[in-house]
């Protein structure tokens, strides 16, 4: 491999925005954790390093690798995603009332936030496979029930903001494989009306198909004040951290985070830490260097050599802004509160590292779509 040809063609920008963003959100876990732990202020650090040195290797190999390669083993990726997710379920371990994890005896493995990266791979690839299908309503309903097997299982766990990305980013590989706009009309109508059965019309007859906390939680935002205690506190106290942030922070004067008002702040509410801290000022920096990462995202979607590579970066930038989108929104109290991380800078080892896998897929693809290929995939001048 000559690799002055690959460090020459590799998409700068996104890396460093992309440890920009990793940077910062190290910074904030420092911040928010540094006294939960008695004379171990480094530990949630320590453990997010980790995840960042294991996931930059693992980035740089999926890099090195020719996207092509996984059109081959589609349906394993897919069978092995709902696999891991099946075994989840009976064996996982049970944190806050919820059976996410796997105890792998020196790290816990979140088994979604790999399986998202797998379901990429693999319905790209179905995708990518049936150009000549394009508009066929056959193609739009397998890619759903695709998605929708991984989807109820990681909903089962409870995980409810996991079933939504990944729900988000397979219309979003059918929006860029082509799909017709009366397909997503469709479904539109269909996702609001089998809500509403699920809601309304199914309880009555005994099924719960969403449990009342869950619902507290998804329409709590409404009128959070409504329990201030109860459902609506982690929303209320989210709010009161953004807010006193104002123009430039309140620095190490940050009391909703020392004090431990902020719950979950080095997780879901990160964002909240970040902004009482560094204010309206840190949270613009925070959301142009995402910015920079959607706009590569887009721009690799274009320059792609097929369009595999296509749907899969676009695919993925809209899975960063939907997150993004509904982090920040939950924060601030316009979104429900569905426990979906921030992209790079939550804390939490499993989603750290295939957020980088996510980056080498799409250094992969703009290499091979500015650097002349092989027949082996690998890169020449």
């Amino acid at each position: 491999m000559d690799w002055r040809a690959y460090l020459r063609h590799l998409d700068y920008i996104l890396i460093v925005a992309t440890l920009g963003l990793i940077a910062y959100g190290i910074t904030m876990v420092y911040f928010a954790t540094r006294h939960d732990l008695e004379g171990r202020p480094l530990h949630f650090v320590t453990q997010q390093l980790i995840a960042v040195a294991v996931g930059l290797i693992a980035a740089a190999v999926v890099s090195l690798l020719d996207y092509e390669v996984y059109r081959r083993f589609q349906w394993v990726m897919y069978t092995f995603a709902v696999f891991i997710l099946v075994v989840v379920l009976p064996f996982g371990q049970v944190v806050n009332g919820a059976r996410r994890w796997i105890d792998l005896g020196f790290q816990s493995f979140q088994p979604s936030a790999l399986a998202v990266l797998l379901l990429a791979l693999s319905i790209g690839a179905y995708l990518a496979d049936r150009m000549d299908m394009l508009g066929s309503k056959r193609v739009t309903l397998v890619a759903l029930a695709m998605v929708a097997v991984p989807a109820l299982l990681v909903y089962q766990e409870p995980d409810f903001g996991s079933a939504m990305v990944m729900v988000a980013l397979t219309l979003a590989m059918l929006y860029f494989y082509g799909t017709s706009w009366t397909h997503f009309a469709v479904l539109a109508g269909s996702g609001v009306a089998a809500f509403v059965v699920a809601l309304k019309v199914l309880p009555l007859a005994g099924i719960h198909l969403i449990q009342q906390y869950q619902v507290d939680r998804l329409f709590v935002f409404l009128n959070a004040g409504q329990n201030p205690q109860g459902s609506g506190y982690n929303i209320i106290q989210s709010m009161i951290a953004v807010g006193s942030g104002a123009l430039t922070g309140r620095g190490d004067m940050a009391t909703q985070t020392a004090l431990d008002f902020l719950p979950e702040h080095h997780t879901d509410f990160i964002f909240a830490v970040l902004s009482e801290r560094n204010g309206f000022l840190g949270a613009v920096v925070l959301i142009a260097l995402y910015g920079a990462v959607i706009w590569r995202c887009l721009r690799i979607a274009t320059l792609s050599r097929d369009m595999y590579g296509s749907i899969l970066a676009g695919g993925i930038a809209v899975m960063f802004l939907f997150q993004v989108f509904v982090n920040i929104g939950m924060t601030i109290g316009i979104m429900p509160v569905t426990g979906i991380p921030l992209p790079f800078v939550s804390y939490g080892g499993t989603a750290m590292i295939a957020f980088l896998m996510f980056v080498g897929l799409l250094e992969a693809i703009h290499l091979r779509a500015t650097v002349t290929p092989s027949a082996r995939g690998l890169l020449v001048r």
